[in-house]
Formats: C-alpha cells, structure tokens, sequence
C-alpha cells in the first residue's frame, strides 16, 4: 500500500511547488520561491578569488538588483532578445527596452522571444510581453519608438544603459546623449551624472562588447577608426555595368532614388518603411531584367539598403552573455568590469582577447574642446563638407554648419530641410573668404550622429 501511494506524494509535491511559482505580477510573494536566486547568491553573498579587492558580501546587494537597479536595453533583436533574457535571469527585475522595428518574418531564426503570429508587431512590445509572462517578478517596459524621440529626462532615470544595436549612427546619437547628461562642477566631473554604456555588437561570427564610462573612459567616437567601412560599388559599374543583383538596388538607390523623389521632394529614402522599400525593390527589378540578372528579392533589397549583415545566433548570444556579465559586474560591484574593449571570433576555431581603448584628447564628441580644422582660406565650403563626411574620425552623415558672423548666426548650409538646402547650396561652391570667414572662426556642426551640436575652429593654412 506504501508502495502505490509514493506516486501520488511525488504529484503532491511537484504541484505544490508549481503553485509556488505562480505569478501575481508584482515582486516578492508567489512569484518568488525558495532558492530561486541561489546561483546570484552565490556571486554576491560570498568572497573569492575574482571578486573585487573593495567588495563586501552582503544580502543587500541582491535586493538592489531586485528591487532598485533600472536597465535600460536598447534594441530588441537578435542581441536585443539574448540580453533581455540573460538581464532577466541574473536578477534584475526592472528593465527597459526602446526599438522602433516590426518583426519580419527573417527575425524569426535568432530572435527567439518571437513567433510567426508575432510578425508585424514591435519587437519592444513583444519582448517584452515574452519575458514579463515566462520570467516571474520582471516587469519589462516596452518602447516602440526611435531613441531620438526620447528626452533627456527619459534617459537620466537608469543606473546602466546597455545597447544591441546594428547602426553605428544610432551608437554615437547614444553616446553624445550620455555624455550631454554629464555634469562638471569647477571642471571637475560629477562622478554621479555619470550613466555606464555597455554595448555590443556582431558581423556574422565576429562580436566586440565594451564598457564605456562617459567622460571617463574612451567613447565611441574616440575608437571610430575600428569601425569598418561600408562597402561601396563603383559608381561606373552601379550605372553601366551591373553584374550583381546588388548594382541594380543601389542604381535605384544612389541615381534613381534623387533623381524620381518618388515619395515627395523632401523624403529620404527609410529602410524601416515597407512602401519605399516596395517601391525600390519593382525598379531593382525592372533594372536586372534589362540586363538579365536574377537574384534581386525583397529580403536583398531591405539588406542592401539598410547595409544589413547576416547574423548569427551563436554569436549574438556569446557576445550578449559578456554585455549582461558587465552589467552585472557594474551594478552589484561585485567584480572588477570590464576594461574596456573584447573582441570575439570564431569564424576558423575560438579566439577572444580584451585590450583598453584610450581616449582621444581631441575626440569630437567628449574632449569639451572645440577641435581644429586646418584649410587655406581659398578652400571652399564644399571642401570643408567633404571632410565632415569622409574622415575616419568622424563619419558624419548629413552635416548642418552655422557660424557666428559680426553677432549674428549665419547657416552656411543645412541639408536636411529643402527649401534651406535650397537656399545654401550656392555657398558650398564659395571660399571660406568670400563667406567672411577668418582664422580662429568658429564653425557649428549638427548631425544625426549625436544630440549635441560639435564645435570646430578654424585654422587657416598659408
């Protein structure tokens, strides 16, 4: 009789622990059990060889990732959804998450919090209903939207910022934002207005993460160099030659695009909007079938546009493990960080090594000194304009320069509105001199790279 009822103590006790781990959608009560945190305890209730030489063990520590500790991701993608998840489960339980994207169908191989019923929904919203309903206690925020449409205010709310993103822009608009949010006392820093960034990235079985401490630390913009270059065709072979089913997308996105403006004169071309991709992908068409080239679909289309690099599971889930390990490291104090740069490849074998970025002392964005551009006063603005764009330094997009002539603000040439751009262009075929600038002059420069606006000086070479 014993023997037939062991059976139904072991349903007994599997169900009362189940009940256990029911959620009520708040912390502590039942949607916490007993020895849930054990393996963060661990990290955080005892010393060891690898922990910090200042850390004290204590059960504090734990309550502030809890409880306290707000998270900030940025990106709910292929790394996106590998650091919510990783996030989750170390202990924090307050997290945000900001992306502007829908899910496509080509998510769905890497980005694993989503499913085909999820396609043309906002990645944020998604992910972060997956983890609020799988993970107990977490209360994921989503945000469906760009991080250039959030505030100041939006951003000095978080303890640690942590990005997944595949756009270099939208890295440096982050870090101008962190470093516009220092506060310097007598030219001292504010030790307290500093916000850490932890930011990741992958090309296909390649990955780096890295912590910067704005203002203390190497920025994005001092390391821009490691970058690499997007890859361009030739111009005579986009216009002449196709070969590839790449030419004929980018002879509609470089030549055909600006010369039809078929969505209105002022619209750029956006790969995040499926009309204008639609719209690129039938004339890619009507280009490859002159010349009788197969291949131009609407994944490639998209890819070409938006300069998208295949990705790979495996390594967005290594590279998020380090980013959410740095995390934690930064906000438990429990280990030393991170210092500052790990580079991961494992495209022939496994080979990862860290080495600490420097900072530039003449960095665009966090040096606090306007930097020099050195041209002869017969140069024209044009010159100027080009150098904005191609330097390795500095990388900007679509640079807005304005200066300060006899007390008044002059626009020497803004792109991004028409009728402006309209208005400038002529000064772009101008010297410097004839535009009345002299040596010393400054020059204000905008750009979608950063939410601060850099200052340059002239500097007039003979």
């Amino acid at each position: 009789m014993a023997d037939s009822d062991e059976p139904e103590k072991k349903r007994s006790r599997v169900v009362e622990q189940t009940e256990k781990m029911v959620v009520d959608g708040g912390y502590g009560g039942t949607c916490e059990w007993q020895g849930r945190w054990n393996h963060v305890k661990k990290l955080l209730e005892r010393a060891g060889p690898f922990t910090h030489p200042d850390f004290e063990p204590s059960t504090e520590s734990l309550q502030f990732l809890l409880e306290t500790c707000k998270i900030l991701v940025i990106g709910a993608g292929g790394l996106g959804c590998e650091l919510l998840k990783g996030l989750a489960f170390s202990g924090f339980c307050n997290i945000h998450v900001v992306d502007m994207d829908i899910i496509d169908v080509s998510n769905l191989n890497r980005q694993f919090l989503f499913r085909t019923k999820d396609v043309g929904r906002p990645k944020a919203d998604v992910a972060a209903d997956f983890i609020n309903s799988r993970i107990p206690g977490c209360r994921v925020v989503p945000h469906f939207k760009k991080i250039q449409d959030l505030d100041e205010i939006f951003y000095k709310q978080f303890h640690i910022i942590v990005c997944g993103l595949d756009s270099v822009v939208a890295r440096r608009w982050m870090n101008g934002m962190l470093l516009s949010l220092l506060v310097y006392k007598d030219g001292v820093l504010d030790p307290g207005s500093i916000i850490p960034l932890i930011d990741g990235g992958t090309e296909g079985f390649k990955g780096n993460a890295r912590v910067i401490l704005p203002g203390m630390s190497a920025c994005i913009d001092c390391t821009l160099e490691l970058y690499p270059p997007q890859i361009n065709f030739p111009m005579c072979t986009i216009a002449s030659m196709p070969r590839l089913p790449e030419h004929c997308i980018e002879y509609v996105r470089v030549l055909l695009w600006p010369k039809v403006r078929p969505f209105g004169d002022s619209v750029v071309l956006d790969g995040d909007d499926p009309e204008h991709i639609q719209w690129v992908h039938q004339r890619s068409l009507e280009r490859a079938a002159e010349f009788n080239i197969t291949g131009v679909t609407y994944r490639l289309t998209q890819g070409v546009v938006k300069r998208i690099i295949p990705a790979v599971a495996s390594t967005n889930a290594v590279i998020a493990a380090a980013c959410a390990t740095e995390v934690f490291k930064i906000a438990s104090s429990a280990f030393i960080p991170l210092n500052n740069y790990m580079v991961f490849n494992d495209v022939d074998g496994l080979y990862t090594y860290t080495f600490e970025a420097e900072r530039k002392e003449n960095c665009s964005a966090c040096s606090q000194v306007p930097l020099d551009l050195f041209f002869s006063s017969s140069s024209k603005l044009q010159k100027v304009l080009d150098y904005l764009i191609e330097s390795a330094s500095l990388q900007m997009k679509s640079p807005a320069i304005t200066t300060t002539i006899d007390g008044k603000n002059k626009t020497l040439y803004l792109q991004s509105v028409a009728s402006i751009e309209q208005r400038t262009r002529p000064n772009l075929s101008k010297t410097l001199k004839e535009l009345g600038l002299t040596e010393g002059q400054e020059l204000a420069v905008a750009d979608i790279t950063t939410p601060q606006t850099m200052l340059f000086r002239l500097c007039f070479t003979s």
